[in-house]
């Protein structure tokens, strides 16, 4: 295939203005443009049907004789990428979107619904007004300053347009103050990368020439909020005021982050109204002026600084709009295409929500492709106002998913529907990272920019009211159905342990806890039990509950340390992961009873538990004596003291260690890679002998017949008791 050569294009890409096909005075226009088309076609290689012209200017079409202009991003490098377009298509693609002339496009195109049309036109002389309330220095402040991002002036344009609707819907209920009841209550968004532009345009309220000058004039001064103080005022509550969006009255001048210059055409409700347009370049004064063919409504142009030019592309904005006003509550078209059809469930009741519905939400929210596993929608208006829904994911979370903890906040913070945190990390503590769902909520106090949040109280107040709701979900769920819950604490029990070891409220840990299943002596083998059920079948007088850290249940129930309540007919609770001690050690109590594991008992039950079987054969006290000494001896720094134990019946020895949990666990960290000496030297563990066992009575009739035998014995009764005693 033949390269494409470089080419001059500033011959092809002259600005074409709509050039019509019928008029005979456009007809020579018309064939100029075509030829220069033309001779761009015999260059490259694409359809006549489809030819764009870069560089800042119009993709025409050719159809007949007649050349229709169009909007298209501007590359970079056109050449590159025109030969790039040659070699893979013979049609263009104008930075996002291909032009496609199929029927159907055709009839997409003639389906589309715009209000946004330049029937504007500015009539007399406009009147120069100064802003007010040292306006210069705030609105630097607004434009350069106040916004982290400035694609958020979107987000508050959308809003102020979204609060002009809900005033209209208002004031047509109680007051019939929109004689226009034919005109729908819709946003519609307009961009023109020709033009450099972005509209926004609205059929709500609208304004007054008084109105104009005292809400645009004046930064700070909030039309949104006078309006609910005149509300206040008049002692009417109304479900308008949960709908109002803007607080500050500074959302508008967040266009001149992006803009060079503002045009506002207006026109309000009220009857024989006429329209205006104010226009300001953000220097500090605008410029007011009556205007004909203006809509009821508002109407704003933002005429975008070169840096900017990213919001005049269709793609930029349908992602803004996506991401932060999504379900403000009125359509929102961009270029004549409807884009918020995802409803705001949270905001209904959830008896009218179908699981339809909740499926499509969850997969929408969560960028997945499961059905959720669990589904809590939960509304309250005290002591605080909270539209809340959340779902937790049916599939199984990754070990990548469980280590990370930073930016994993898996709640959309909302307030009136418009986003103000993708990812709330202090909505809920970072142990329910894995629960999606949406929050919102009138009472969340917002800074300036709507971007972060303030008052750490509230918000403190916020995240234990839907982390209790949670909690008791769980547990309503877990008495529900026992077997789902069961396959959900060997998914997600991960982070309810890691939540009783990060909280350092006493309450809340318990809580948790309530969520908690482990195997229990008293069940068979695979049935989980919680701590609840386990207080209730504790023995009368019991005053703790016990728990047991092993590797597998064959090694808990043939344990030393087990043997000791097993005789007593104690339940215990067994622990197989190494983490859930290190939970039940920050537990330490439920309920007012003290979680204790057996290990601790043995040691603390050795004073009042000496009696002896004297039916049984045992070494006499002397020979118990000197068969210590000789292990002593023997074994070395292994062992730091060695004594006779009563309370062993089947094992010929056993290891004990003051706070043997905590121990363990700061072995496994701080003494990781250590050498076995060593660890015996922090642990200084005592060896308790039974002086009845076959091995120890042989044992003390080798170490004088067999030293290097009974050396060898010695180390194998301690050894294995040193690995299960660190594992």
């Amino acid at each position: 295939m033949s390269s494409v050569p470089p080419c001059d294009f500033s011959e092809y890409c002259s600005p074409v203005t709509q050039i019509q096909s019928h008029p005979v005075t456009n007809m020579a226009a018309s064939m100029s443009s075509v030829a220069r088309l033309a001779r761009l076609r015999s260059c490259f290689t694409v359809s006549t049907r489809a030819v764009s012209c870069f560089n800042g200017h119009a993709v025409s079409r050719v159809n007949s004789t007649a050349v229709n202009c169009r909007t298209v991003r501007t590359p970079q490098q056109f050449p590159e990428y025109l030969r790039l377009r040659h070699l893979h298509s013979r049609s263009l693609h104008t930075g996002y979107r291909l032009l496609s002339e199929s029927p159907a496009a055709e009839a997409e195109e003639a389906d589309l619904h715009n209000i946004i049309k330049d029937t504007e036109k500015v009539t007399g002389s406009g009147e120069q007004h100064s802003f007010q309330a040292e306006t210069l220095k705030l609105l630097d402040i607004v434009a350069k300053s106040l916004y982290s991002d400035k694609e958020v002036f979107v987000r508050e344009l959308i809003s102020n347009a979204s609060d002009a609707l809900e005033k209209l819907r208002y004031l047509s209920l109680t007051q019939g103050g929109a004689r226009e009841v034919d005109v729908p209550l819709e946003i519609h968004l307009g961009t023109d990368l020709v033009q450099g532009t972005f509209t926004i345009q609205d059929t709500g309220v609208g304004l007054t020439q008084e109105e104009i000058i005292e809400n645009l004039g004046t930064i700070a001064r909030s039309g949104s909020r006078a309006f609910l103080s005149e509300l206040d005022n008049q002692g009417q509550s109304s479900t308008a005021a949960s709908s109002i969006i803007g607080q500050f009255g500074v959302g508008f001048y967040s266009t001149f982050m992006v803009g060079n210059k503002v045009q506002v055409f207006t026109r309000s409700h009220q009857p024989d109204s006429p329209g205006y347009c104010w226009t300001s370049d953000g220097s500090g004064s605008y410029e007011l002026a009556e205007a004909e063919g203006v809509q009821r409504g508002t109407k704003i142009v933002v005429h975008l600084k070169k840096e900017c030019m990213q919001f005049a592309r269709e793609d930029d904005i349908k992602e803004i709009v996506t991401k932060y006003s999504n379900f403000v509550n009125c359509p929102i078209y961009l270029n004549g295409k409807r884009l918020n059809t995802v409803e705001a469930l949270w905001m209904l009741d959830a008896k009218n929500v179908t699981d339809e519905q909740h499926e499509e939400f969850y997969r929408f929210l969560a960028n997945a492709y499961d059905s959720p596993r669990y589904r809590l929608h939960y509304q309250t208006d005290a002591p605080l106002n909270i539209r809340s829904l959340f779902y937790i994911p049916a599939h199984k979370p990754t070990m990548w998913d469980m280590s990370r903890q930073e930016g994993l906040g898996g709640v959309a913070l909302y307030s009136r529907r418009v986003l103000i945190q993708p990812k709330a990390e202090t909505i809920l503590p970072k142990w329910l990272r894995f629960v999606k769902g949406v929050v919102d909520s009138e009472d969340i106090p917002l800074n300036l920019s709507r971007e972060l949040l303030q008052d750490s109280a509230l918000i403190r107040k916020i995240r234990s009211v839907l982390t209790n709701r949670i909690v008791k979900f769980l547990g309503d769920q877990a008495r529900r159905d026992a077997e789902k819950y069961r396959r959900f604490f060997e998914d997600y029990g991960f982070y309810l342990r890691e939540g009783i070891v990060s909280t350092e409220d006493q309450d809340e840990r318990e809580s948790i806890a309530k969520l908690l299943r482990f195997e229990s002596s008293a069940e068979a083998e695979g049935t989980l039990v919680g701590i609840e059920e386990y207080c209730k079948r504790m023995r009368p007088g019991q005053r703790n509950i016990y728990y047991f850290s092993a590797p597998s249940r064959q090694l808990a129930e043939t344990s030393p340390y087990y043997e000791a309540l097993k005789k007593k007919d104690i339940e215990v609770l067994f622990c197989y992961e190494q983490y859930d001690e290190l939970v039940l050690l920050q537990l330490r109590q439920f309920k007012t009873l003290n979680l204790k594991s057996i290990e601790n008992e043995v040691l603390e039950s050795d004073k009042v538990e000496e009696t002896q079987d004297d039916s049984k054969v045992t070494l006499s006290p002397s020979k118990a004596d000197a068969l210590m000494d000789w292990m002593r001896s023997a074994l070395g720094e292994k062992v730091t003291n060695i004594k006779v134990s009563t309370r062993l019946e089947s094992h010929p020895a056993m290891v004990t260690v003051m706070e043997m949990g905590a121990a363990r666990h700061y072995l496994r960290t701080a003494f990781a890679g250590q050498s076995e000496a060593e660890r015996w030297k922090f642990l200084q563990p005592t060896l308790e002998i039974n002086s009845s066992h076959p091995i120890m009575l042989k044992l003390s009739e080798l170490k004088s017949s067999d030293p290097e035998l009974a050396r060898l014995v010695a180390e194998q009764v301690r050894h294995p008791l040193f690995v299960y005693l660190i594992c």
